[in-house]
């Protein structure tokens, strides 16, 4: 097996520059997550009174973890929905099989 090989980037949050090693098809969303913590650094800023980097990074850490268990949840609830439906369709599909 082949040793993916990493690559070496450097991304910058709030002002501050962050040397980082990931698998080379990784870089790409790295890279965009690194611009939208930027992006949510600007708003935050310009909504709320926020001079602080840390207070602002706190407040997006923040966001994004409620989003992640907000995501959890509903992936959590459809698979249960999904094995629902799936065991209604084995139970038609056995009623029909011992039906011939």
């Amino acid at each position: 097996m082949l040793q993916e090989k990493n690559l070496d980037i450097k991304v910058i949050i709030a002002g501050r520059p962050y040397k980082m090693s990931v698998r080379r098809e990784k870089e790409e969303n790295v890279r965009k997550a690194a611009q939208m913590v930027n992006d949510r650094i600007k708003e935050f800023a310009h909504s709320y009174a926020f001079t602080d980097q840390q207070d602002l990074l706190a407040m997006i850490a923040l966001q994004n973890a409620v989003s992640n268990l907000e995501l959890r949840k509903e992936k959590d609830y459809e698979e249960k929905e999904m094995e629902k439906k799936l065991l209604e369709i084995d139970e038609a599909i056995s009623t029909q099989l011992s039906e011939m």
